[in-house]
């Protein structure tokens, strides 16, 4: 079995640790920056507490790292209104600021790579074809979860729920949310699969 460097998750874990500190100093918006950046204070727990009986691989570490900062930095601004986001919607002349896209195509992307990992190491799927297909699936039933939680969200906390939800008058937001969740899956299986499974082979 070949785990991840220690020092490698440990610098990781202060990366993320300091990206937390530095967007909650002063969110845009206090209540989506919590609901925001939940999903990274669940995580890191979870990823901790697994290490010893289920370390997952270098690849996978690393995706999951840079997904919580495109999180921490949303939370920080609000998804509507990171400043990277406005230069790409000026870039290609785009109606609104593109940057909530990016945190669903990593919501697409990486949970791909985790499934992907589990279901091999597990050895619950054998077809490549077959766990390419439930890898999707799954995916898309996570997008499909997230939006339904946004959904409750805006029952709940009604116009409060703007910022959190970052639809920017678009009536289509939920439906292109889980198209690009279905993207970054799509990307993930197609451009790190052979890589994913080299690393997977040498920790099982």
């Amino acid at each position: 079995m070949s785990k991840t460097n220690p020092l490698l998750l440990v610098l990781m874990l202060l990366a993320t640790f300091v990206a937390l500190v530095a967007s909650g100093w002063q969110p845009y918006d206090r209540a989506t920056w919590v609901m925001e950046v939940t999903p990274v204070l669940i995580a890191i727990p979870v990823l901790w507490a697994t290490y010893k009986k289920f370390p997952l691989t270098t690849l996978l570490y690393w995706c999951i790292f840079l997904h919580g900062l495109v999180l921490i930095l949303g939370g920080a601004y609000t998804y509507a209104r990171v400043p990277a986001g406005f230069v790409v919607q000026d870039w290609f002349e785009l109606s609104r600021n593109p940057y909530d896209k990016l945190g669903h195509f990593f919501q697409g992307f990486v949970p791909a790579l985790v499934a992907r990992e589990i279901l091999i190491r597990h050895d619950i799927i054998k077809g490549m074809k077959m766990l390419a297909f439930l890898v999707l699936c799954i995916v898309l039933a996570i997008s499909a979860t997230y939006e339904l939680i946004e959904w409750a969200a805006a029952l709940i906390l009604g116009q409060g729920a703007d910022e959190f939800l970052g639809t920017q008058g678009d009536p289509w937001d939920t439906q292109s949310d889980m198209f690009f969740a279905l993207i970054g899956a799509i990307t993930a299986l197609i451009c790190f699969s052979r890589w994913h499974s080299i690393q997977t082979d040498k920790i099982r």
